[in-house]
């Protein structure tokens, strides 16, 4: 992908974002790895929304979390992605988000359970970061980020917010708001009382496979990006 390409997907994804009930002010945030130069990524600036990444706001940033191209502000919480990037050579996509049920989920002390179908994608794949309710605001507690999220897809931050990553920004986008609604599902299956067994786990396992195909996260952005354009329209 160029760089053009990447960056135009990274606007689309901020207003696929805030759309889908991510967005929270001016918090949260995008990256995305250099295509030319993994030393490198692109990140959405500071001050501004999730839908209102622009081609002039987008930084490049390095590894340091050091901007090194743009003149925006920068999101103090960049070690969340330098040192994931850092940590995770296959990771080329970083969000970090405030979504209300993963919070009240993370504040919960119980673990994301496979009780829906969105859920299957995080089945043993996720993990929890309980350093602090703070910002992320230096090397050591992005390293502590890194290492909660280990070799999952997702971390959940305790009482702040979720990070989730992938492969391509399509997987991330989606991977985020599927989180969100397994936390959401989960939490309302619990608060009705006692939830029924969870399938076995060849069968979670198996439904994990079908869904995280690079295919149906690029299928599921088009269309959540086709009615974000639609909207606008």
């Amino acid at each position: 992908m160029s760089h053009d390409k990447i960056k135009e997907t990274l606007i689309i994804a901020g207003k696929v974002l805030v759309a889908e009930g991510q967005d929270d002010f001016t918090r949260g945030h995008i990256s995305m790895r250099h295509p030319d130069n993994p030393g490198l990524f692109y990140m959405k600036a500071h001050s501004i929304g999730l839908d209102e990444i622009t081609l002039e706001n987008i930084l490049t940033i390095d590894l340091e979390g050091n901007v090194v191209a743009g003149t925006a502000r920068r999101h103090s919480e960049v070690y969340i992605h330098s040192e994931i990037f850092k940590a995770r050579p296959d990771i080329n996509c970083v969000i970090h988000t405030h979504p209300a049920y993963s919070v009240a989920l993370s504040a919960a002390n119980r673990p994301l359970r496979a009780l829906s179908q969105p859920s299957a994608l995080f089945y043993k794949n996720i993990g929890v970061y309980t350093d602090t309710i703070n910002l992320i605001r230096t090397h050591d507690m992005g390293r502590g980020v890194a290492m909660a999220l280990a070799s999952h897809r997702a971390v959940l931050l305790k009482n702040h917010g979720v990070v989730v990553t992938g492969a391509t920004i399509e997987e991330t986008v989606i991977g985020v708001i599927m989180l969100e609604n397994a936390a959401q599902i989960q939490m309302i299956a619990e608060a009705a009382g006692e939830c029924a067994p969870e399938f076995p786990e060849a069968d979670i396992r198996k439904l994990q496979s079908d869904i995280s195909r690079p295919d149906q996260f690029i299928v599921n952005f088009d269309y959540l990006a086709r009615r974000v354009k639609r909207r606008e329209g």
